[in-house]
C-alpha cells in the first residue's frame, strides 16, 4: 500500500490517518480489535483499511470477539511499554469490557504511586441514527467519566478526530476515544492536518465567539450548534459555541470564563441527560457563577430510555439543531 494522500478528509479517514501516521513514527504503536485488518474488511466502518496491509497483521491485529479478553491483553501491553490503540466495535459492547478498564487502566498510576502508567487508546463508536437498537448504539461517555485516571475524548469534525486521536495516543495515560456513528455519515471534509499534529487534551475550543448565549458539547452536536448560532445571528442574538473536545477531564477554566461573559448556558450532548456529563456541567456553573446568571443552565440531551430501533422513535429520541435553538431561545428571552 502507498503512503495516504493528503488531502481533504472526511471523519472517518482522518481517523485511519491518525493511525498510520503513529503507526509510522513510533514501533510501540500497534492496533488490536474485532475485524481491523484487511482480511477482514478492515473494520465495519473501515477506520481501519489499509493499515495491516502496509505494517502487517503484527502491528494490526485482528481479535476474537472477545471484548474483555482483548482489551485486557491491550492494558497488559502498555503496562509493559507499549502504545496499543484497542479498538472495541460498539460503545455497547464496552461494558464486557468494564472490570480491565476501570479497575486496572484507570487506578493504576494512582496504584503504584505514579511509578506505572497504561498508554492505551480505546477507540469506539457510539451513538444513534443507524436503526440498529439498543444494544448497538449507547453513548456512555459519562460512564468513563466518572472513573478516575481515564480521559475521555470526543471529537467534533475531522481535524479535530485526526489531532485528538494523535495526541491520545502519544498519552501516558488511559483514554477513551469516542467517534460518534452520526459523524462517520456526515459528507464533512476538510483539509488534512500536517502529519503528526496534535490537539492537547483538556482543552477546550471557542469555536464561535458569542455575547448573549453560552452552547457547551462536544462531538456532532457542535456542528448543529454552529448552525444554530448562524441562524440566530440573522436575528441578533450572538450565540458562543465551546467545543469541550475532552468530556474529562473537562475544561472548567473556559467554560467558566465564557458563562461569566454570557451569563446564559445551553450544555448540550447526544447522552441521556439523566445522570449525563451535562449534570457536572451545569453544577460546576451553578457553584462558581450562581449569583451572575441571568437564567437557568439549560441541559439538552436524549430522553431517560434505551435507545429505539424504530426510525421514526430513533429520529424523537436523537437531540437536533431544533433542541438546541429551542433551549437557546428559552435562556435568551429570559
Amino acid at each position: 500500500m502507498s503512503d495516504p494522500v493528503r488531502q481533504d478528509i472526511n471523519f472517518v479517514k482522518a481517523v485511519n490517518l491518525a493511525m498510520h501516521d503513529a503507526l509510522e513514527a513510533d514501533p510501540a504503536v500497534f492496533l488490536m480489535g474485532e475485524d481491523i485488518a484487511d482480511p477482514e474488511d478492515g473494520g465495519i466502518w473501515k477506520a481501519t483499511a489499509g493499515l495491516s496491509t502496509k505494517f502487517g497483521t503484527h502491528r494490526v491485529r485482528s481479535t476474537p470477539i472477545a471484548e474483555e479478553g482483548f482489551v485486557a491483553a491491550g492494558i497488559g501491553a502498555a503496562q509493559a511499554g507499549l502504545r496499543p490503540v484497542v479498538e472495541v466495535m460498539l460503545m455497547g459492547f464496552i461494558t464486557l469490557a468494564m472490570d480491565p478498564i476501570h479497575n486496572t487502566a484507570a487506578k493504576w498510576r494512582y496504584m503504584t504511586a505514579g511509578r506505572s502508567s497504561v498508554p492505551i487508546t480505546i477507540r469506539t463508536l457510539a451513538g444513534a441514527g443507524s436503526g440498529v437498537g439498543a444494544q448497538h448504539c449507547d453513548q456512555l461517555e459519562g460512564w468513563f467519566a466518572a472513573s478516575p485516571g481515564l480521559k475521555v475524548v470526543q471529537p467534533s469534525n475531522p481535524v479535530e478526530a485526526y489531532g485528538l486521536l494523535t495526541a491520545s495516543i502519544f498519552d501516558d495515560d488511559p483514554v477513551v476515544f469516542v467517534e460518534q456513528s452520526s459523524l462517520t455519515a456526515r459528507p464533512v471534509r476538510m483539509p488534512a492536518p500536517a502529519p503528526g499534529t496534535r490537539i492537547p487534551l483538556g482543552r477546550a475550543h471557542v469555536a464561535r465567539t458569542g455575547t448573549d448565549v453560552s452552547v457547551i458539547g462536544y462531538g456532532a452536536q457542535i456542528a448543529d450548534a454552529l448552525g444554530v448560532a448562524e441562524r440566530l445571528a440573522a436575528e441578533g442574538l450572538s450565540v458562543e459555541v465551546v467545543d469541550l473536545r475532552t468530556v474529562a477531564p473537562f475544561d472548567a477554566e473556559t467554560v467558566l470564563a465564557s458563562v461569566a461573559k454570557t451569563r446564559r448556558a445551553v450544555v448540550v450532548h447526544e447522552a441521556r441527560t439523566t445522570f449525563g456529563p451535562s449534570a457536572e456541567i451545569a453544577a460546576q456553573i451553578y457553584h462558581e457563577l450562581y449569583g451572575e446568571l441571568a437564567a437557568p443552565v439549560e441541559r439538552v440531551g436524549a430522553p431517560f430510555t434505551p435507545v429505539p430501533a424504530s426510525r421514526p422513535l430513533e429520529a424523537a429520541f436523537m437531540v437536533d439543531a431544533d433542541d438546541i435553538e429551542a433551549a437557546v431561545r428559552r435562556v435568551a428571552a429570559l
